[in-house]
């Protein structure tokens, strides 16, 4: 039996109609529904993602990266992660529609991490997660990526992207309302106030 591209899966599920949790069931992938664009979001569970071509390409890639780092493995893992949901968070903030930016950025970001946590494990000689203690690449990571196969991370990251957006766009309207300049009538108004103190 060849090995399946994460591409393929997803594709797979896609066309399998509307049973999602028969899908979940039969293919290994848990869904989020998007509203906002009435799609479904597929992803796989960190351990369906491990059975995939893009798994092994993905953790022989950062392999590199951590070898080229001059910190141990460890240390240069989870400046990648941190790195990497930085980046990917400001993109979320900056981009024209949080909805569409999720599903086209969700799945990439949850693959890549995993793989930099089993790269990290192989660079260190351990055995891949299989459950139990967190690995300590991911102890000052603010999502914990194994729990629910992966879906609490999914769904967590999920609600941060779609907040970046919005954040940015409170951020930048209260800005607006501080630049905007104060007309003569106000300044008339706070300066007899100021008399009268």
């Amino acid at each position: 039996m060849s090995t399946p591209s994460l591409a393929d899966l997803l594709a797979q599920a896609d066309t399998d109609g509307h049973d999602h949790s028969a899908t979940e069931k039969a293919t290994g992938l848990l869904h989020i529904h998007n509203h906002a664009t009435g799609t479904v979001i597929w992803f796989p569970t960190w351990k369906k993602f491990r059975e995939t071509t893009d798994w092994t390409d993905a953790v022989n890639g950062i392999a590199a990266e951590l070898a080229a780092a001059p910190a141990p493995a460890d240390q240069a893992g989870a400046a990648l992660i941190a790195s990497d949901l930085e980046t990917l968070l400001d993109q979320a903030s900056r981009s024209g529609d949080a909805a569409v930016f999720v599903q086209e950025n969700l799945t990439r970001h949850l693959t890549r991490t995993w793989a930099v946590g089993d790269a990290v494990a192989k660079a260190d000689g351990k055995d891949l997660f299989s459950g139990g203690t967190t690995p300590s690449v991911f102890a000052g990571y603010p999502y914990d990526v194994y729990a629910q196969d992966g879906g609490a991370f999914a769904t967590t990251l999920w609600n941060d992207i779609i907040d970046a957006r919005r954040n940015r766009a409170l951020a930048e309207e209260a800005a607006r309302k501080a630049l905007k300049p104060v007309s003569r009538k106000a300044m008339k108004n706070a300066a007899r106030k100021a008399a009268r103190r």
